[in-house]
């Protein structure tokens, strides 16, 4: 009798293999992000770039959506909650209006140090919106992958406190190709990471972090015309310079390697964190 049971509960060696956090960070990784570069290069093979617009990075997100929830339920064995779709909108929104207000406090103190300058306005055209899905798959693959599955399979394993650390550094470390990565860079997006991660931990649900993601982005580029984690800046909605201290400017990496996005960003997350540990189950 004893040995049936003992058999009937023993797990496989496959089972005992998923069980290893860094095994189920390396699948669900793999899981959720290939999807882009699969979409993605097949797009450009098959399909002439003016045909190439919205659908394949809506049809990349659908299937990031899709590896993600496959890997919590059948990898982690549990339901994707902090993906499930009420409050998605409301969340969402909170996130979009945190992310641009950083922008815009970050670019307002810029201007009042005299290193940002405005000088004027372009049309509002449509053209304002098409970058929107690249961010939406951006920030839904990203904070799937460094907060959904990195902070929570760490958080598990070693403790919230070492998931935070470490998912910030992994996700600032994942920018290190990008241009004029610098060690104010490195801060930056580690400061910003332990926003989310404490975003993340205050709310349980991904759609507040990904609402953050999304409008940071979107407003440093579309609005104010700047340069994102290194990427070359377009004509967005204001016109303007950011000239002076690359301490404050960032430099080629754009306002993220700021020193003044360090300050900003860096408090609202002690406010956050300092909720998100009140609010913890001891």
């Amino acid at each position: 009798m004893d040995n049936t049971l003992s058999m009937a509960t023993k797990k496989s060696p496959l089972a005992r293999l998923l069980a290893y956090p860094l095994v189920q960070i390396v699948l669900g990784m793999v899981l959720t992000f290939a999807w882009i570069p699969l979409v993605m290069g097949t797009a450009s093979q098959l399909v002439d770039k003016p045909y190439r617009i919205l659908w394949p990075q809506l049809l990349a997100a659908i299937l990031v959506w899709c590896g993600y929830r496959f890997y919590v339920r059948h990898i982690e064995k549990r339901q994707p909650t902090e993906l499930a779709m009420p409050g998605m909108a409301r969340e969402l929104g909170r996130g979009l209006l945190l992310g641009a207000g950083l922008v815009c406090l970050t670019f307002a103190v810029l201007a009042a140090l005299g290193v940002y300058q405005l000088s004027g306005v372009n049309a509002v055209h449509v053209m304002l919106l098409l970058p929107l899905a690249e961010l939406v798959l951006v920030g839904m693959a990203e904070e799937m992958m460094f907060r959904g599955i990195l902070f929570g399979v760490t958080a598990r394993a070693l403790g919230s406190k070492a998931a935070i650390v470490i998912s910030s550094l992994v996700f600032a470390l994942a920018h290190l190709p990008n241009a004029g990565f610098s060690l104010l860079a490195i801060a930056a997006i580690v400061t910003y990471g332990v926003l989310q991660a404490a975003l993340y931990m205050r709310t349980r649900r991904l759609w507040v972090c990904i609402g953050t993601h999304v409008g940071w982005n979107y407003c440093v580029s579309q609005v104010f015309s700047s340069a994102v984690s290194g990427h070359a800046a377009t004509d967005g909605l204001l016109h303007g310079e950011l000239a002076g201290n690359v301490m404050l400017t960032g430099g080629a990496f754009g306002v993220e390697a700021s020193l003044v996005t360090i300050l900003l960003i860096g408090a609202v997350a002690a406010y956050v964190l300092r909720l998100a540990f009140a609010s913890a189950p001891r």
